[in-house]
C-alpha cells in the first residue's frame, strides 16, 4: 500500500510539469454530485502573440453554478433555461491579453452529475488571429482537457485516490496562485 501510494504521489507530481503545455481543467479527479471549485488554465505558447479569447464548451452532465471574477476578461454565456434551471453550454472569455509563457486562468464552481470521464473542448484565439482547438485525444498535439469523476473517493479510510486528488488539488491551487502573483508583479513593473 505504501509503495503504491508513493508511486501515485510521484506520478501526480510529475504530471503537472509534463502537462503544462496543454489546456487543462483542475482538479483532474473529483466527485460526482458535489459542488467543487474548478480551474481552466490555457497556456499562451505562441511567440510574439497574446491569448485574447478563450471558448470553453461544457460537456453534458457538467453543471456550472457560478464563476470567480476574471480581471481583464469579459465573460459571455451560451445557455439553455434561466435562473436555477439554466444550463451553461458554452463560456466565452474575451478582452484578455495573456503573453507568451503565461496561462489564462479562469475559475468556476461546478458539479458533475455522474461518474466517468468528462472532456472539455477549448478554443484559444491569439492576437494574430490564429486559433488552437484543444479538442484532440490524449495523444494529440492539442488534447482536450479531461477530468475523471468518481462516485466516491474511498471507504472509511484514506485511499490512494483521495491522497492523489488532494495533492493534485493543492498543486493546482499553488500553480494558480503563482501564476496570478507573477502576472500581478509584471503589471506593476
Amino acid at each position: 500500500m505504501k509503495k503504491t501510494l508513493l508511486v501515485a504521489v510521484v506520478a501526480a507530481l510529475a504530471a503537472p510539469g509534463a502537462a503544462s503545455a496543454h489546456a487543462r481543467v483542475s482538479p483532474p479527479v473529483s466527485l460526482a454530485n458535489e459542488l467543487q471549485l474548478y480551474s481552466l488554465a490555457v497556456p499562451t505558447e505562441k511567440a510574439n502573440a497574446f491569448t485574447t479569447k478563450v471558448v470553453l464548451t461544457v460537456p453534458a452532465g457538467f453543471s456550472i453554478d457560478s464563476f470567480a471574477p476574471s480581471p481583464g476578461w469579459v465573460r459571455t454565456l451560451k445557455q439553455t433555461g434561466s435562473g436555477d434551471a439554466a444550463v451553461v453550454q458554452q463560456v466565452t472569455w474575451t478582452g484578455g491579453h495573456v503573453p507568451t509563457q503565461e496561462d489564462a486562468l479562469f475559475e468556476f464552481l461546478a458539479q458533475p452529475s455522474r461518474s466517468g470521464t468528462y472532456a472539455f473542448r477549448v478554443q484559444q484565439t491569439y492576437s494574430d488571429g490564429s486559433i488552437v482547438d484543444w479538442n484532440g485525444s490524449e495523444s494529440a498535439a492539442d488534447p482536450a482537457p479531461t477530468i475523471r469523476v468518481a462516485s466516491s473517493l474511498g471507504g472509511g479510510g484514506t485511499s490512494t485516490l483521495t491522497v492523489v486528488a488532494l495533492v493534485l488539488g493543492a498543486l493546482g491551487l499553488v500553480v494558480g496562485a503563482v501564476a496570478l502573483l507573477s502576472r500581478g508583479g509584471r503589471a506593476l513593473a
